[in-house]
């Protein structure tokens, strides 16, 4: 093992896709790592919606893990499938004819299949659950963390995997998210095939975009029969969350639905009506693409906890466990005298690749979110 972190406990704040994909590559290098997780267990909470694993990024993360077998056998064929349509629902381009025999250019995984791939791969006792992160403290040359269960726990350094609302970030810097401009309502509705079935025929097993004055409704198919779904569209920032929708009533999001996507088919009041509760509304932030900050030797960030963006590329899980990989690779390096110059290259070179893939995230949201959203989408995909 590398002497940077030889004998040193290693502090894994968060068990999504990042955290655990880290945990594994330490684990391969001989390092000491927990796990602390704020949820009770592995089913404890509704995973969202797929994810569709890049080249270079997620997949080079699984295949240094030595994952990708386990990967590709939970694979969700058809389901990088796609349809664009407009408000009525009308089809202007899909993707279902090409037939091919070979494994999708970006294959898709339920996050909750990918969590429990990872978490299989883990040494026994490396999760620790029920541990949500309070703060922690300055001991010796490591922090001492404090979870609200009461426990507290000692580690030479922490890695911050806790998400957009990470707690750990302050520690760090106090550079602060901006608001995109745009909130994106998620739905969830179960047994989709009865429950909504003019939709689920349209869909075909794949994914749906559909465009319309300015918003969207994007969504597509779980492997576990369920369907998940977002409206997406333009809300003022103090507006956000609350939008004068009652998120715990269907008949009343329906209203502000017809309100807000006025115009748009009844085709898709069957989503809304059959949501499974809780519906989330979800504000889109983002970091300044400039952002940076001294690195410190003891604590780091990444995912989103050091760089959420939209979602409009697809890059975040992807670029969160491309986090992991680089992360694992410069402190278990010998190119590195201390650990400090260690976290200083990846940070380095983690802010600068995420700063241009929020950049495309941002670029593609306001094209999406466009009067001519529908033929700009059109041009990007027609002929792939």
């Amino acid at each position: 093992m590398n002497m940077l972190i030889r004998n040193k406990q290693i502090a894994i704040v968060g068990a999504g896709p990042a955290g655990l994909t880290l945990a594994r590559l330490l684990q391969l290098k001989g390092a000491n790592v927990k796990v602390y997780e704020r949820d009770l267990n592995k089913d404890a909470r509704v995973q969202g919606s797929p994810l569709d694993m890049h080249e270079g990024s997620g997949l080079a993360a699984l295949r240094s893990a030595g994952l990708l077998n386990q990967f590709y056998a939970n694979v969700h064929i058809g389901a990088d499938k796609k349809i664009i349509v407009d408000e009525r629902g009308k089809i202007h381009f899909s993707d279902h004819d090409c037939e091919t025999t070979e494994m999708p250019y970006r294959p898709e995984i339920d996050r909750g299949t990918l969590r429990k791939v990872l978490l299989e791969s883990l040494k026994p006792e490396t999760l620790v659950w029920d541990s949500q992160f309070i703060s922690m403290e300055k001991q010796d040359d490591g922090w001492l963390l404090h979870f609200r269960n009461g426990t507290r726990a000692y580690a030479d350094l922490v890695v911050a995997c806790d998400g957009a609302n990470s707690r750990i970030r302050p520690y760090v810097t106090d550079i602060k998210a901006l608001y995109s401009g745009i909130t994106m309502v998620e739905l969830n509705v179960n047994n989709a095939k009865d429950n909504i079935p003019v939709i689920y025929k349209l869909l075909n097993g794949g994914k749906v975009m559909a465009f319309g004055h300015g918003k969207c409704v994007l969504g597509g198919q779980k492997g576990t029969g369920n369907m998940g779904f977002y409206l997406s569209l333009k809300v003022d920032e103090d507006r956000a969350r609350g939008n004068n929708a009652d998120y715990a009533d269907n008949a009343h999001l329906l209203a502000w639905f017809k309100h807000k996507y006025a115009g748009w088919a009844d085709i898709w009041d069957e989503i809304i009506k059959n949501a499974a509760i809780p519906i989330i509304p979800r504000p889109i932030y983002y970091m300044p693409l400039n952002q940076t900050w001294g690195a410190q030797a003891n604590v780091t960030l990444l995912g989103d906890a050091a760089h959420v963006m939209p979602p409009f590329a697809g890059e975040g899980a992807n670029m969160a466990m491309l986090d992991a990989l680089e992360l694992s690779e410069c402190i278990t390096s010998d190119k590195f005298g201390t650990l400090q110059e260690a976290i200083v290259a990846y940070e380095t070179a983690m802010c600068e690749r995420a700063a241009v893939a929020t950049w495309q995230s941002l670029e593609n949201g306001e094209r999406m979110h466009s009067a001519g959203a529908l033929a700009k989408m059109l041009g990007t995909f027609d002929g792939k």
